[in-house]
């Protein structure tokens, strides 16, 4: 009964941790969307958002509110919500399949591909399908796609060990980040200034088409990977251990890789490269949640939003009416706490 107690207690305190995210993620909305180069009164903002969405209410709001808050902020401040949940949902789970609180969609080689699709499009205009954004896009997607395959298909050598794909994601990275840099060489200016603004990221392009489809890729993967937050509990402890626990290590791992791939191209094709927010969350709500991905993978979800919608706010608003591209500002804000992991705490515990 004690036990019981204690675990009943244990996860209270999860859940209200988490509701706690979730109220600052609410509050976060209406507060970012009323800054940026045009600054609109946060009474503005709740105007334009009642008028939109409560018709009836016959609100009176300026064309210049209605156009600033839904054509321009709140697109991109839904897509920072959704990337941020999507990159740190993807990194949980990977971090959990691979028992390594260092890999993430990164390591794998996922980002790099893109990176390379996109520079192939931008330098050689090679894809395939039409010209333009579209052309860009899909092949961002497509290639995220390939490195993953390739990841697995080397792993499957080595019978799918997590150091296997680790090593063949490591692999896959200095690839394709050596097939970019060489478009890089033969680009002109004009063309490797693109790819260097695309590999930066950046979420001024959010429109509602593109969130809309992030949107539909997370709402169908994530219910599929909290199927697994059990198994990801028994993986966690090694795979003999998970295989005793009746856990099929080998389809678990592979169907949560591609399924925390499928986010992370879907996000990296519409905004480019966004880093440490896929590493940082999980370790952040980690600390805060404890291990059990049950809890952890929605709460990650949640910080990774915070987490993103408050660098790309910062990004906007800092230097005014320029904008910094969202990759630095999310690398000012990761790596000192990257540094802090590393120098306070011995070693990570995923038991």
């Amino acid at each position: 009964m004690e036990l019981e107690g204690r675990y009943i207690r244990l996860s209270a305190r999860k859940i209200v941790l988490t509701i706690c995210f979730l109220s600052i993620l609410v509050v976060l909305i209406p507060v970012t969307a009323s800054l940026g180069a045009a600054s609109v009164p946060l009474a503005d903002v709740f105007k334009a958002i009642a008028a939109r969405l409560l018709p009836f209410l016959n609100l009176n709001v300026s064309q210049f509110a209605d156009t600033i808050v839904w054509d321009l902020r709140l697109p991109r401040v839904a897509m920072a919500i959704i990337a941020g949940s999507g990159f740190a949902l993807s990194g949980s789970v990977m971090q959990g399949v691979m028992r390594n609180p260092l890999v993430s969609p990164y390591t794998l080689g996922i980002s790099a591909a893109a990176g390379f699709g996109a520079a192939l499009a931008i330098v050689l205009g090679v894809g395939l399908t039409g010209g333009g954004e579209s052309l860009l896009i899909s092949n961002a997607f497509i290639f995220a796609v390939l490195a993953a395959l390739l990841v697995f298909l080397l792993a499957k050598l080595r019978q799918m060990t997590p150091e296997a794909l680790i090593l063949a994601g490591i692999a896959s990275m200095y690839l394709f980040s050596a097939l970019t840099s060489s478009l890089q060489y033969i680009g002109t200016n004009e063309e490797v200034s693109g790819i260097v603004f695309w590999l930066l990221g950046s979420l001024a392009g959010a429109t509602w088409r593109n969130v809309l489809f992030v949107t539909a890729i997370f709402i169908v993967a994530l219910p599929v990977l909290m199927k697994y937050a059990w198994d990801l509990n028994a993986m966690v402890a090694g795979d003999e251990t998970a295989a005793a626990l009746g856990t099929n290590t080998k389809r678990a791992r592979l169907i949560c890789l591609i399924t925390a791939t499928l986010i992370t191209a879907s996000i990296v094709c519409f905004n480019g490269v966004i880093g440490f927010i896929c590493l940082v969350s999980p370790h952040i709500t980690r600390m805060l949640i404890g291990s059990d991905h049950r809890f952890l993978l929605p709460a990650s979800c949640i910080s990774g939003a915070i987490l993103l919608l408050v660098a790309d706010t910062l990004a906007r608003v800092v230097f005014s009416p320029s904008e910094i591209p969202i990759g630095i500002m999310t690398a000012v804000i990761g790596v000192p706490f990257f540094v802090y992991l590393i120098l306070t705490r011995r070693k990570e515990n995923f038991a």
